[in-house]
Order: C-alpha cells, then sequence, then structure tokens
C-alpha cells in the first residue's frame, strides 16, 4: 500500500481541510484557530475560534464560514470582523461539526446527534443534516444519519453526498431548487471502513480518510475500493489541491478522543500525489 509524506507537524486535532485561493486551509480543535499552509510549508493563523473550529467554506462574496462546534454555531469572517452567520442550538443539542458549502452558499453541515465523548459511552442515534441557507435560514431534513460527517457536492451543484461514520456508508440526496437535500438513497455501503473528511475527484470517486484503519480510501459509487494510502496515525480528513488539485492532504491525528490529544503537539499534515484531480466542493 502506499503511503504519505509528512509535510507540517504541531497540529493538535486538524479537521475540515481546503484548497482555497492556492494554499491549504485547516481548523485546529485544540490550538482554537483556522489555520493555512502555503506550499513553502509556512503556516499562518487567519482566525481564532475559542469554541473549536470544525467545518470550512466560503460564500459567493468570498465570507469564511467556519463550524463554531462546542457553542452550536456558524460565523462568518469577511478578512476583518467576525459574525454570527446562523445559530443552530435550536436544531443541535451536542456538537456541530463538518461542513460543505455550495455554490449558492447553502451550507450542509453535520452533527454529533449524540455525546460522542459520553462516559459510559452513550448509544448512537441517527441525526439530521442541518441546511443553512446563504442568509443564514436554518433548516433540518429527515432524521435518518448515523453520525454524519463529511460531505461533498457534485460539480453540477444538484448532488449532496455524505459519510455517515456510524452507518459505514455514504448517503446521497438531491439537492432541490431551495437548496433542501431530498430523496435519500445509499451511494456506498463500505462494510467495515469508517468515513471522516472526505473530498470528490473530476471521475466521481470520493476520497475519505479511515481514522480506525489508519488509512485514505478511495471508493466508487456502489462500494468499489480502487485505492487506498495508509498513514501511520489515524486519518481524520482529506483534501485534493495542489496547483494540479492532484495532491491529496491528509490531516492525521494519534488518536480522535480529546484526551488523546489535547495539549499535545502530535497532528499532522500529510500528502501524496495521486492521478485524478479534485472537483466539486469542497
Amino acid at each position: 500500500m502506499k503511503t504519505t509524506t509528512i509535510v507540517h507537524t504541531g497540529l493538535q486535532f486538524g479537521e475540515g481541510p481546503r484548497w482555497h485561493d492556492g494554499k491549504f486551509w485547516f481548523s485546529d480543535f485544540f490550538r482554537h484557530g483556522v489555520f493555512t499552509l502555503d506550499e513553502a510549508g509556512t503556516e499562518e493563523r487567519v482566525l481564532t475560534v475559542e469554541e473549536r473550529p470544525s467545518g470550512l467554506g466560503w460564500l459567493p462574496d468570498g465570507d469564511l464560514l467556519v463550524v463554531s462546534m462546542s457553542d452550536r454555531k456558524i460565523l462568518r469572517y469577511d478578512g476583518s470582523t467576525t459574525s454570527v452567520h446562523a445559530d443552530l442550538g435550536a436544531v443541535s443539542e451536542y456538537d456541530c461539526n463538518d461542513m460543505v458549502v455550495g455554490p449558492d452558499g447553502t451550507s450542509y453541515v453535520s452533527i454529533f446527534g449524540f455525546d460522542l465523548h459520553a462516559e459510559p459511552a452513550a448509544e448512537p442515534v441517527p441525526a439530521h443534516l442541518v441546511v443553512v441557507s446563504p442568509d443564514g435560514t436554518v433548516r433540518t431534513g429527515n432524521k435518518e444519519l448515523m453520525f454524519p460527517n463529511g460531505s461533498v457536492i457534485t460539480p453540477d451543484g444538484e448532488t449532496l453526498i455524505v459519510g455517515e461514520s456510524y452507518g459505514r456508508r455514504f448517503s446521497a440526496y438531491d439537492i432541490d431548487d431551495s437548496g433542501m437535500a431530498v430523496h435519500h438513497r445509499v451511494w456506498a455501503d463500505l462494510g467495515d471502513l469508517v468515513p471522516d473528511g472526505c473530498c470528490l475527484d473530476a471521475e466521481g470517486a470520493i476520497w475519505f480518510a479511515d481514522p480506525v484503519h489508519k488509512k485514505v480510501v478511495r471508493v466508487r459509487e456502489g462500494g468499489e475500493v480502487v485505492d487506498e494510502i495508509s498513514t501511520d496515525q489515524s486519518a481524520v480528513a482529506c483534501m485534493l489541491g495542489g496547483q494540479n488539485g492532484t495532491t491529496l492532504y491528509v490531516l492525521t491525528s494519534r488518536g480522535t478522543h480529546p484526551s488523546r490529544v489535547n495539549g499535545t503537539s502530535t497532528g499532522r499534515v500529510e500528502t501524496a500525489e495521486v492521478d485524478v484531480p479534485g472537483a466539486g466542493w469542497p
């Protein structure tokens, strides 16, 4: 199996990887910030988010959207001022997580649905996918996703595909004229694989991180696994980028529980070159 190259260290827990304006962007939960990494390897803090940042995306006017996990909000940053774009407290009792922002500015936000780190462990329950209109209006669809996590939107803007970490599958929805995700169907059953952060390529396949099995996996609709790349830490999210769109950036961590990573500097950015460039959103 192919392996990655470590290009940056010192993260505590990286999430929400994106390629935007010629730079790699990511959140770090426990450094409470959104960062960029240029191709020379220089890290820059863009924004501080005290309540733990996660999913990232951009509105059509260029403003950055950031999921603020523990206070269940989406923040909007225009380059100088931060405001609340949407408050998700009424639709989520527990943490919010990843997000994909579509071409019209509609955001699709993953929520935990239960207390992931409860002691003793809580029984997983289905969760809503939260849809946030460009004006910040919050809506929810059917409660049918088992820990929705990384999501992608196809290049035509018509299909949303959501990874379900506890469902061990990808689910697809049609995006209707109002931006709602409708007509749920299973896009791929993954067997024992556990999908986390993901991205789409130009052949319609999805690369996803599997933190349990310490690898990133490329899967086609229907569930055929066509490529795998191993990591020696838990792979938690991935994104295609670079000058040609064929650099697969992978965020890794020595674990996913806060007690394993909070206050450490063991998180990494790793890369591997692949054949097919990224497409769609994020």
